[in-house]
């Protein structure tokens, strides 16, 4: 086989970043644009340094799970099912289907609005969220249904482009100084502890870079046959770069914030957001930030709805069909069934206030980050599973401050 043939076989520096592109289109939505943009708006640039370190806590959690899968040869999901047993079902599985919904009308409901403040044909803004966030939920389904993982690739990776593009443009023409930015990255503080600042930091660092979504990392790399340890370089070489971008995206976001006054929570926010920035940027750069926003929440509702049913058909693999070490095909009907309720029952949240629709989704996001380091913990500490692949001391300490961070967080805002 000549070099040039060698070559050609050897992938892309694209196509070994692109799952790590998969998990920041994924996690970067409208809660992120929203949270990050309204704690810049109410703290300023100090917080920068929380988006860097929740950044970094993602990047440890996403790592050990894919050093998990990929040392195992399991899941997550199927490790874990072998550990606790099917008590875990019952406690995973109402948590997924939760997850599901309130995550899915947020989705629905931020494209709707996004939509709205782009083609304003309704009169009434809240029959345009509904309207267009069912056009888009059904959208997005055929895209899956009818694409597969290929499509579904191409279409994220032009989706992340585009919003990264938009938006960092956004933030360097309000952009602050590199003095107060640099001040914001490397001096952790939160202002009004003693009011606010406490829960927007903790949103800040929780929502940037996705929650539940982490556990879909595992089957994207199983798409792209990566199977054994020989690929846990690369899953740290695409990790890296895709929270990387995360971490871009999070800090212009709360520079964009940090300029403006803004009222106002959730999707509602997109629009405000879009409308003060016509003043300093013009209708053009309105223009351009609501299609970098849309960009955002689509690509993270399309992400959602391809990724979210691996886990549910990996349910039913595991403790009804009773199947080990085999692939979840998205062709099975347990993924497809998941996929079509996914896309349909959550519209009944489209009825209910987005306000309260986030405050839940974000409850329920907060918990698993720790609950999801304390597995890894366990788990990536067993020697008869991962032998020589077990946490080292850096995965150890990182993973137990998470724990610690969100433990200590909760004590300060609740006690």
């Amino acid at each position: 086989m000549s070099s040039t043939q060698v070559q050609s076989l050897q992938p892309s520096l694209f196509a070994i970043i692109l799952p790590g592109i998969l998990i920041a289109a994924t996690g970067v939505g409208a809660g992120d644009l929203a949270t990050a943009s309204f704690a810049g708006s109410q703290l300023g640039l100090a917080i920068l340094w929380a988006v860097v370190v929740g950044s970094v806590f993602k990047l440890v959690l996403t790592e050990g799970l894919a050093r998990w899968q990929l040392a195992t040869g399991l899941t997550l999901l199927e490790g874990l099912a072998k550990q606790v047993g099917p008590v875990f079902v019952w406690l995973f599985l109402p948590y997924l289907l939760l997850w599901s919904f309130f995550v899915g009308s947020a989705l629905m409901g931020a494209c709707g609005v996004t939509l709205h403040a782009m083609f304003p044909v309704f009169a009434d803004p809240a029959q345009a969220k509904v309207v267009f966030g069912i056009g888009s939920s059904l959208l997005g389904l055929v895209l899956v249904l009818m694409g597969g993982f290929k499509l579904f690739e191409k279409i994220m990776a032009a989706s992340i482009a585009l919003m990264f593009a938009i938006v960092l443009v956004t933030a360097a023409i309000l952009w602050p100084g590199a003095s107060e930015v640099l001040m914001g990255l490397s001096v952790p503080t939160i202002p009004d502890a003693g009011g606010k600042g406490v829960a927007w930091t903790v949103a800040l660092i929780g929502g940037v870079g996705g929650t539940l979504t982490i556990l879909c990392y595992g089957y994207w790399i199983k798409e792209k046959g990566r199977d054994s340890v020989e690929h846990i370089r690369t899953c740290r070489i695409d990790l890296a770069t895709g929270y990387f971008l995360t971490a871009i995206f999070g800090i212009a976001m709360v520079i964009i914030g940090s300029n403006l006054d803004l009222n106002g929570k959730g999707a509602g926010l997109l629009v405000a957001l879009a409308n003060t920035l016509e003043q300093p940027l013009g209708e053009t750069g309105r223009w351009l930030f609501l299609i970098g926003a849309f960009g955002a929440v689509f690509s993270s509702l399309l992400g959602v709805w391809q990724a979210v049913p691996y886990l549910f058909a990996d349910i039913y693999r595991l403790f009804i069909h009773k199947q080990q070490n085999d692939m979840v095909s998205m062709q099975a009907w347990p993924y497809r069934s998941y996929l079509v309720a996914l896309a349909f029952v959550p519209m009944l949240g489209l009825m209910i206030s987005f306000k309260e629709v986030q405050k839940f989704y974000g409850i329920v996001g907060a918990a698993f980050l720790p609950l999801l380091a304390i597995a890894l913990l366990i788990m990536n500490s067993k020697h008869e599973w991962l032998g020589s692949y077990v946490n080292r001391w850096p995965s150890q300490v990182l993973l137990s401050a998470t724990v610690i961070f969100f433990i200590g967080m909760a004590w300060m805002k609740w006690v």
